[in-house]
């Protein structure tokens, strides 16, 4: 059965009209994809975008690295991805729960196809700053497409079939971290790095025609006036004083901050590939592809071991902390061969956790709202994203990479640790574990 099959209604929290609630599908993994007509589009339309983002940036960083050799180059490149997010909030958030999501997200995906061809003219080091410019428009664009994603989700699946929907999308970051790494490694490899660039241009405009067939609505209706008639100061007002008052998602809010202080060391993974192991885009792809399998396999494991809601968020801090041991011992590593099992394990940590706050927070959050709390939440991570990227590379860059990783590791499973020991109390006595659907907006 189709997605658009069924079209009985089903009340909404405060301010939410009546919707079409699509029906469960049930089963399995395979099973949601292959009954939720709608979903399949959705999802695809995520594994293209995001194969070709990594043939962009396996050659991009490959390019960085050949021509200049500095680490904190690279981080650049990271802050250039972390950054502009955090200054579109304020407006992508207040958009995407005022606009038709859909129509927003074939829009960026169109600018961002024009956007990704720009790195074609970086022939010297003197044009390195257009593939800044092209990655900070592409960043900026994700920041409207991702949470407006994000927040589209509850509305593409049946509540039952959520938490399903919901690894099957984390699985799909991991998956096309892992293919389009190494995919991205050999097409720059054998084909060029124009090439991989190419195909990252040609990947968004599939998206967009992926998404345009989508017939389901991204968004619930609503009986009550729409945000556009308030102003951006109080439409963001409404969404923080809403996580004021709900500790889970300020908890949910800062988890993702904490992953984003450690992230910079996967931001400069690529030196470990290129500098350390002396492997080149090799060096790069592989450890991407263990990136990858990690990402892939963990948003699994967890919902399959973990069936209580309050429980997988129990786990956030666990996760965070297993991510990053699991860089303490790449640290150690002595060659690139032994370095992807702790890399794949590690990351098999982040994605768990990942996608764990991502199906918190939309369980806490209404639709009204979910937009800018998803916004706020990219904001937060691209803060300390960026913060950690460019402390990593200035560090690596003064004392090497193998010293300053293995305490940033050690400094990371600290903070996942303080985090477990705040909020554990906070998840045990949480009353939200409902049916593996329930969510904030009935």
């Amino acid at each position: 059965m189709d997605s658009t099959d069924l079209h009985s209604r089903d009340p909404l929290a405060a301010g939410l009209g009546p919707t079409r609630p699509t029906p469960p599908v049930g089963g399995s993994y395979v099973g949601l994809l292959l009954r939720n007509a709608d979903f399949r589009r959705a999802y695809l339309a995520t594994l293209i975008s995001l194969a070709g983002d990594w043939f962009m940036l396996v050659a991009l960083y490959d390019l960085v690295l050949a021509q200049t050799g500095s680490a904190t180059l690279i981080s650049l490149v990271n802050v250039c991805l972390g950054l502009p997010p955090l200054l579109v909030t304020p407006w992508a958030g207040s958009l995407i729960d005022r606009l038709d999501r859909r129509r927003l997200m074939v829009t960026v995906d169109l600018l961002r196809a024009g956007l990704a061809l720009l790195p074609l003219l970086v022939v010297s080091p003197s044009l390195l700053p257009l593939a800044y410019v092209a990655v900070a428009g592409l960043s900026a664009g994700s920041g409207f497409f991702d949470p407006a994603a994000e927040a589209a989700a509850p509305n593409l699946v049946a509540p039952e079939d959520l938490g399903r929907a919901n690894a099957l999308l984390g699985s799909a970051w991991g998956t096309m971290l892992m293919v389009g790494s190494a995919l991205g490694g050999l097409v720059a490899t054998y084909l060029g790095r124009n090439a991989a660039f190419a195909l990252n241009a040609l990947s968004f405009l599939v998206s967009a025609l992926l998404l345009l067939r989508i017939k389901t609505p991204f968004s619930a209706e609503r009986t009550q006036p729409q945000a556009s008639s308030l102003s951006l100061p109080e439409s963001l007002g409404e969404a923080l004083s809403f996580s004021r008052k709900n500790p889970q998602v300020m908890a949910l809010l800062l988890g993702k901050g904490l992953l984003g202080l450690v992230l910079g060391m996967t931001a400069l993974l690529s030196v470990f590939g290129e500098k350390v192991f002396l492997r080149g885009s090799e060096g790069i792809s592989k450890l991407f592809v263990a990136r990858g399998l990690g990402a892939l396999v963990g948003p699994f494991l967890l919902f399959a071991l973990v069936h209580r809601p309050s429980r997988r968020s129990l786990m956030i801090a666990p996760c965070l902390m297993f991510y990053s041991l699991g860089y303490a011992f790449l640290s150690m590593s002595g060659s690139l061969e032994i370095a992807l099992i702790p890399v794949t394990i590690g990351h098999m940590g982040g994605g768990a956790m990942w996608q764990a706050t991502t199906y918190a927070m939309q369980q806490a959050v209404p639709d009204s709202l979910r937009g800018r709390l998803f916004a706020f939440d990219q904001a937060i991570l691209a803060i300390a994203y960026s913060v950690s990227t460019v402390c990593v590379g200035l560090l690596v860059d003064s004392y090497g990479a193998r010293p300053v990783y293995f305490v940033l590791a050690l400094i990371g499973a600290g903070l996942g640790l303080g985090l477990f020991l705040a909020t554990r109390r906070l998840w045990l006595g949480s009353s939200s574990d409902r049916s593996e659907s329930g969510q904030a907006s009935k």
